[in-house]
């Protein structure tokens, strides 16, 4: 049974993945990945770390996505209008080096697996507390690292996303004639 669900989920993860990389929409795309990370979510858990699982869910299809999406609506990014020639060899280079790294990726990872060194999952490597010990000890200045660059990324995401004001010098954020556009002076008791 569990051998049905991996490859079921594996194949979504695939199909959804390969939808991200192929779809025209930016909001599409970014939809599928959030299939693709539920999906990359129940495997997680078919191999015995829930948490990792939660986590996948929690903070990749949770947070990041809907940053993805808030950025995509910011930035107005529509449905791409009209197909460069080059573009079309540019996509065909990149399945083909994305079907050769996997032609030699997938009998890495299937010696790693039949490998008689590869120990058991125990319980004390996939617990929560292993966890938190690992990332607050072996790993903080990474973890902080990875904290800052995300608050770079939301800044410089908010100031690219800016649009200057227009000719009349109105702040495209305020509609003109809003008491905000008007200085006080003019504004009569």
């Amino acid at each position: 049974m569990e051998t049905a669900i991996f490859l079921i989920f594996g194949a979504l993860a695939l199909v959804s993945a390969l939808v991200v990389v192929t779809h025209k929409s930016p909001v599409y795309a970014t939809m599928s990945l959030v299939v693709t990370l539920f999906s990359l979510a129940v495997m997680f858990v078919l191999l015995g770390a829930p948490f990792i699982g939660a986590l996948q869910v929690l903070v990749y299809a949770g947070a990041i996505v809907v940053l993805f999406l808030f950025v995509l609506m910011l930035l107005n990014i529509s449905k791409e209008e009209h197909r460069h020639e080059g573009q079309s060899v540019h996509r065909w280079v990149a399945l083909l080096g994305a079907g050769a790294f996997t032609g030699l990726l997938v009998p890495l990872i299937y010696r790693a697996s039949q490998s008689r060194n590869a120990g058991a999952l125990t319980e004390e490597f996939v617990s929560v507390r292993a966890f938190a010990r690992d990332l607050f000890t072996r790993y903080l200045l990474q973890f902080e690292i990875v904290g800052l660059l995300l608050l770079v990324a939301v800044v410089a995401a908010t100031v690219v996303a800016r649009r200057p004001p227009d000719a009349s010098g109105a702040s495209p954020v305020t509609a003109p004639g809003s008491p905000t556009d008007s200085p006080i002076s003019e504004v009569e008791p």
